[in-house]
């Protein structure tokens, strides 16, 4: 048990002057690179790491985890403006955030945004705080098997609830997880589908796959409506009143639950490596749609949508650290980078992290909650410069997204490749969008796909090739039944509604 002197001693280091001024420049630097699609916090941390060597731990890490942090509300500001996510994890804030933002309320949607995802962020540090060593045992509980049916689970809510039917969602999904075996395979490291591009090894790069089915084809698209005349990218009124712009206490409130069940989402999916903010974002926002009384008002501009996604994928970043902090596991990408860090300074995550360094992770978690006000101070002023930015005219503002998204491929794939695979699938996501299958379950497929891969080779050597071998496993066969009874409960509401419009 940690004593009550070392905790309060952890906690008066997080917040010293220098401590708090680092937090801050991560937090601003999170920020600005999550809204400029490419480059987003992953990145920016790894180049920042070896800086971090000269610094003492407390603030190396906190400048760390400000970027990690900041990167995920900045991330949700291009999506709801430009439906281009700057991060992976924004492509579903993108479904109800922008046609806020083409309703001329872009204020209102990210300052939901801004709340929703300080809410869930904060809620998981909580839960990180008081919790972490317990959560992490039972995260551990769930093997190969059951994961494997989470996935399936997590692809027939996607499916079903985005899109216009759950057929085409799930040829999206299928689709998907086809683009994701390009590459070695990861348990026996056969190259497939190469084409003799060696710099498909790695597979196709998931920066060039997201920017390009999303952000450059949404950019293709509105560039090809251009008729000459010089309009803005997005007229917001200037008589709006303040509901217009701002979400008052009432409207925040009103999404109470739907933020509590995200936050829980999310802080439950980052506590299981592997699994990341972006599964937790579209998991939530498929279970808040489907326990609505109004699903068909998601997709055009509802906040609860907006709130589902933030409250979900901020809620892993502070999850991310229960197995990383008790037992030495990265949950994510941004995870396996602060181990790095900690390692650089000299700490060995795992469980004897505090007995050894007990005052050095408590103020680990002062440095962040402080990241969440100063992202929640931060926010607040930044989002009206974004917001001015954007009524430039549209065609100055989509060029120079592209020009950022084409950057940001180059700087992360590190040469061309990345950009021609970037403009490959700019145009597959434009054939998906007119033919009216949903871009985004084909991302999501995608970024699952190699662990949905591992997942299966896993479970079918567990099984020794016996489905019968399910049964062993109670919990596995549960989301296997409810992903099958949600396949056929939403194609048939599906089915029905589309019979009922055509009869009208």
């Amino acid at each position: 048990m940690v004593e009550l002197s070392v905790i309060l001693a952890g906690l008066a280091d997080a917040f010293t002057l220098t401590n708090i001024l680092f937090v801050l420049a991560g937090v601003i630097v999170g920020q600005f690179v999550g809204a400029m699609p490419g480059i987003g916090p992953v990145m920016t941390m790894a180049i920042a790491i070896p800086f971090t060597f000269v610094l003492n731990p407390l603030p190396a890490i906190g400048f760390l985890v400000g970027v990690n942090k900041g990167g995920l509300i900045g991330g949700a500001i291009p999506a709801i403006l430009l439906n281009t996510p700057g991060t992976p994890d924004a492509a579903a804030t993108a479904i109800d955030g922008y046609p806020l933002t083409k309703k001329g309320k872009p204020l209102k949607a990210m300052k939901m945004a801004l709340y929703s995802s300080v809410t869930g962020d904060t809620f998981s540090d909580l839960v990180l705080i008081t919790i972490a060593a317990p959560l992490a045992i039972i995260a551990l509980q769930m093997g190969p098997v059951e994961i494997f049916a989470l996935m399936i689970f997590a692809f027939s809510l996607i499916a079903g609830l985005i899109g216009a039917s759950v057929t085409r969602g799930i040829i999206a999904t299928a689709l998907g997880l086809l683009v994701a075996t390009v590459g070695l395979d990861p348990e026996h490291s056969t190259p497939r589908f190469l084409f003799g591009f060696f710099d498909l090894y790695d597979g196709f790069p998931i920066s060039s796959v997201a920017i390009g089915s999303l952000a450059v084809s949404e950019i293709f698209l509105r560039l090809a409506k251009l008729r000459g005349d010089m309009r803005p990218a997005v007229h917001i009124p200037k008589d709006q009143t303040p509901d217009q712009k701002n979400v008052s206490f009432s409207e925040y409130w009103a999404c109470k639950f739907v933020l509590l069940r995200g936050a829980v989402i999310g802080t439950c999916i980052g506590a299981v490596p592997g699994m990341g903010s972006t599964a937790a974002a579209f998991m939530s926002y498929a279970s808040t749609k489907q326990s609505a009384k109004d699903p068909e008002s998601f997709g055009k501009g509802d906040l609860r949508g907006i709130a589902a996604t933030e409250s979900a994928n901020s809620s892993v970043a502070g999850a991310d650290f229960i197995p990383l902090l008790t037992l030495g596991l990265p949950g994510s990408a941004s995870a396996a980078l602060l181990i790095s860090a900690f390692l650089i300074q000299g700490i060995q995550p795992g469980p004897l992290l505090f007995d050894q360094q007990a005052q050095l992770i408590y103020g680990l978690f002062g440095a962040m909650i402080l990241a969440n006000i100063c992202n929640f101070t931060c926010g607040l002023f930044g989002l009206r410069l974004w917001a001015r930015l954007i009524t430039a005219p549209e065609s100055i503002v989509f060029s120079a997204a592209l020009v950022l998204c084409i950057v940001g491929v180059y700087l992360s794939t590190g040469g061309t490749f990345g950009v021609y695979i970037m403009l490959l699938f700019a145009v597959l996501g434009m054939g998906m969008t007119v033919l009216n299958y949903p871009t985004v379950v084909f991302i999501i497929a995608f970024f699952l796909g190699p662990r949905f891969e591992l997942s299966l080779g896993q479970t079918a050597t567990i099984l020794r090739g016996d489905a019968t071998n399910i049964f062993n496993h109670p919990v596995a066969v549960a989301l296997l039944l409810m992903s099958a009874f949600s396949l056929y409960w939403l194609g048939f509401r599906s089915s029905k509604k589309s019979k009922s419009i055509a009869e009208t």
